[in-house]
């Protein structure tokens, strides 16, 4: 929910999609051929600040929506931290710390580019552009159920909360815990129902296995998609530039 927000709020909103596919394309690309540490911190601080100052993304979103991956990669890096010595024994070495910084840059990088477009981009344009680009039909009406059915949870799950406060189903902890576990357990018939319902709705509107969406137009495309490719020749030129 956030992201979709953090989407239909941001600057870039009217910017063409493919633009913004193409600059983030291009910082993944850039990120995964530079070698130094430099070109790998300077490629993310372009990429956050173009999120941040550019497409004017809340910070605060974008660090709620950073975190968790963030927190994967930190749990990897550790682990990269442990390894056996010559007598089988784990202890922690040093030994992997160039690989771990290397890594560790580049996925940072990877990760701008990627929140770059989605917090600007709302899934109704990214169905569009990918059903441009031939994407199969059968996949982008799977994204695009799953898609609804997120938003059929959070309101069932409200709902259900909402209902169990009125009814003082959180006064207490043990309360607390019972209520939790009465909602999980009723959320799978709710999520069910809501699911057989939106099924009827789309029969009744003849549905035929393949969902579609009024495309939104974008006159200065041409124009976005070639400051997108500039902007990601600098990149590349950033993440080439030790290698000439």
């Amino acid at each position: 929910m956030l992201i979709e927000s953090s989407a239909y709020a941001s600057r870039w909103r009217d910017v063409a999609p493919s633009a913004k596919a193409l600059f983030a394309l291009a910082g993944v690309i850039a990120s995964w051929l530079a070698q130094s540490p430099a070109a790998l911190a300077a490629l993310t601080a372009i990429l956050m600040l173009t999120s941040l100052l550019a497409a004017r993304v809340p910070l605060r979103a974008y660090l709620a929506v950073a975190l968790p991956p963030l927190g994967f990669l930190l749990l990897s890096c550790l682990t990269m931290l442990v390894g056996p010595d010559s007598n089988g024994h784990w202890h922690l070495t040093t030994a992997m710390l160039p690989t771990i910084q290397h890594t560790a840059l580049r996925s940072l990088a990877m990760l701008a580019a990627l929140l770059g477009l989605v917090l600007t981009t709302p899934m109704p344009d990214l169905l569009a552009l990918l059903r441009t680009l031939r994407t199969p039909e059968l996949l982008l009406d799977l994204m695009v159920l799953c898609y609804r059915m997120l938003f059929v949870l959070r309101q069932a799950w409200d709902e259900s909360i909402t209902a169990q406060t009125a009814r003082l189903g959180y006064r207490n902890w043990r309360q607390a815990w019972r209520s939790t576990g009465l909602l999980a357990g009723q959320m799978a018939v709710q999520v069910w129902q809501r699911a057989a319902a939106l099924q009827t709705a789309a029969d009744a509107r003849a549905y035929q296995g393949t969902l579609r969406f009024m495309p939104a137009t974008y006159p200065q495309a041409a124009r976005q998609v070639t400051r997108a490719a500039l902007a990601g020749a600098v990149m590349l030129a950033i993440a080439l530039g030790e290698r000439l």
